[in-house]
């Protein structure tokens, strides 16, 4: 999106909430179809937003999540006012940070939803390393060089060979959706890796030849946040009740799923109907590379590799430039 874009967005946006006043009564909230999206999940199915909006004098709240697929769906939407929370991947996030900065918009991070690795699983023997993919390999993975994958891709062969051929392996990549990524590689035909995520990734690893060979928390040196939910400066002034209620729910439903991973894998089960069984869901939740936790992780090192790949025009000097003040003390980076 433009930046002339922007600034337009944004002054509809202001104009609408001056006139508004008081809070809003009714919130958006978009989300993907993924496992790392479970704290949203169960905030909509206990109404954990309402609940914690009339402990604080926003009654009635109507609240609607949506599905959304892909971060530029999620931008888009949050720029022209339908929805009034994004979450999905870090670098969308990051993205529009850096567009928005300097106007009335100015979109920041809320919290994180986890952290867990992304794995790229292979069906070829041959492949011990990104080193030894060749013209004759294919890369599915959910959307070429725009996706969170495709960016880990080139932050991958950065570090393996090197800045300048940064973006060599992108020519081996094929845009597939997860599901139809896991058929492909699987089948054993063209497709010999498939970049994903969680529970796709494991469950290909049930199967006799499949493994991994790259680990995104390797790539970065650290564990990452995979999920993140963003929001306007705009709209988080003009309605700090209804924002301290998402913040809350969000911790109340992250704290449920810490204490009781055999309830939320049951949970993951029955509201994604994704045909993943609750024995996988537990193992992927009992995994210690995952965790579910607000604490923004490796936000810096994202935002670093955007700057420096020409992504974004404006980096960061600190993780914190692109959160809100509420996770401003946790132990993030």
């Amino acid at each position: 999106m433009r930046r002339r874009d922007v600034l337009a967005g944004a002054a509809a946006w202001v104009a609408g909430l001056g006139r508004a006043g008081a809070e809003t009564g009714s919130v958006r909230i978009a989300r993907q179809p993924s496992l790392g999206h479970l704290p949203l999940m169960l905030m909509e199915e206990q109404g954990l937003l309402q609940k914690a909006a009339a402990a604080r004098g926003v009654a009635g709240l109507q609240v609607q999540y949506v599905t959304l697929a892909g971060g530029a769906a999620m931008n888009d939407a949050l720029l022209s006012g339908q929805i009034q929370f994004a979450a999905g991947g870090v670098p969308p996030l990051v993205l529009l940070w850096s567009k928005t900065a300097g106007t009335p918009l100015a979109v920041k991070g809320v919290a994180a939803m986890n952290s867990m690795p992304l794995l790229m699983n292979t069906n070829n023997p041959k492949v011990r390393s990104i080193a030894d993919l060749t013209d004759r390999d294919k890369i599915a993975l959910p959307a070429v060089k725009v996706s969170v994958q495709a960016m880990f891709l080139q932050m991958a062969a950065e570090k393996a060979l090197g800045e300048a051929r940064r973006t060599e392996l992108d020519r081996l990549t094929v845009t597939l959706s997860h599901p139809d990524g896991m058929a492909a590689l699987l089948a054993g035909n063209e497709i010999t890796a498939h970049f994903t995520a969680a529970p796709i990734q494991e469950l290909e690893l049930r199967r006799p030849g499949i493994r991994t060979v790259l680990n995104t928390f390797d790539i970065l040196g650290e564990p990452s946040t995979f999920n993140v939910v963003w929001a306007s400066t705009a709209f988080t002034q003009a309605n700090p009740q209804l924002y301290a209620a998402f913040t809350a729910a969000l911790d109340e439903a992250v704290a449920a799923i810490n204490a009781d991973k055999a309830a939320a894998a049951q949970a993951y089960v029955r509201l994604a109907r994704d045909s993943s069984d609750a024995g996988l869901i537990g193992e992927i939740l009992a995994d210690p590379q995952v965790s579910f936790t607000t604490t923004p992780r490796a936000i810096q090192k994202y935002a670093d590799f955007m700057a420096r790949a020409g992504t974004i025009r404006r980096g960061a000097e600190r993780w914190t430039d692109l959160f809100f003040a509420n996770v401003h003390d946790k132990a993030g980076s």
